[in-house]
């Protein structure tokens, strides 16, 4: 009940208090919403992911506790790409029902048409692969299943794709996380977990700089 009243809006954007407050279902949830519900891109996805590879061994206590940190980690990976695969799915079967109005639609807090004409460009650019990169892009990866949907994508193609990008996104920001952490203790005696804030910035300036970048050469050609 305390930890409640001590929250503030900026603790959406830090992935220690998701993996603190609501452990492996709320990660997994949050997973499921950034990719699947156009609501959830501003939901910290990638730094979440690393921050879960540090914290796997206490998320898979909640399921069940191999003894072992690979296969911890490896039951947290398969969760999560499992809500991964089941979002992007929804985000396509949501852009394939409603997409013409999507692009009709004002702007809400949490709805920006931007980003929906962004990934489509992002679609046009890539084509299928589109559904693999964006993975590792915030803000397009919420939109490029719709997107994906809108067009009409095949849906085994879409498919393929998706579980390809999901495995390669989760994995890689999971065992980022899990051995790096494991590395710097014990080759340096550096504990991470107390410097999360500049790792998690460090990975969002990573992620957010090609979208950054987009924007920006669109604004000069637009000027």
């Amino acid at each position: 009940m305390f930890e409640l009243l001590e929250f503030v809006w900026t603790d959406l954007l830090n992935p220690e208090f998701y993996i603190e407050h609501g452990g492996l279902w709320l990660l997994l949830f949050i997973v499921f919403a950034e990719t699947g519900l156009f609501a959830g891109f501003f939901l910290p996805g990638d730094s979440l992911l690393f921050v879960a590879g540090i914290y796997s061994n206490e998320l898979s206590a909640e399921v069940f506790n191999t003894g072992s940190d690979f296969l911890n980690l490896m039951v947290i990976a398969t969760l999560v790409i499992i809500s991964g695969v089941v979002g992007n799915t929804v985000g396509y079967w949501f852009g394939a029902k409603s997409g013409p109005y999507l692009f009709k639609r004002e702007d809400t807090f949490f709805f920006k048409k931007k980003h929906l004409f962004a990934a489509k460009e992002f679609y046009d650019k890539h084509g299928g692969g589109a559904i693999i990169f964006a993975r590792f892009l915030p803000f397009i990866r919420t939109f490029a299943p719709i997107v994906a949907g809108i067009v009409q994508m095949d849906r085994k193609k879409f498919m393929f794709y998706n579980i390809v990008g999901c495995v390669s996104w989760v994995m890689s920001m999971l065992i980022a996380g899990h051995y790096l952490y494991k590395f710097f203790l014990s080759r340096y005696n550096f504990d991470i977990k107390e410097h999360l804030e500049v790792i998690v910035i460090i990975i969002v300036l990573v992620t957010t700089a090609p979208v950054i970048m987009k924007v920006m050469s669109s604004g000069k050609k637009k000027a």
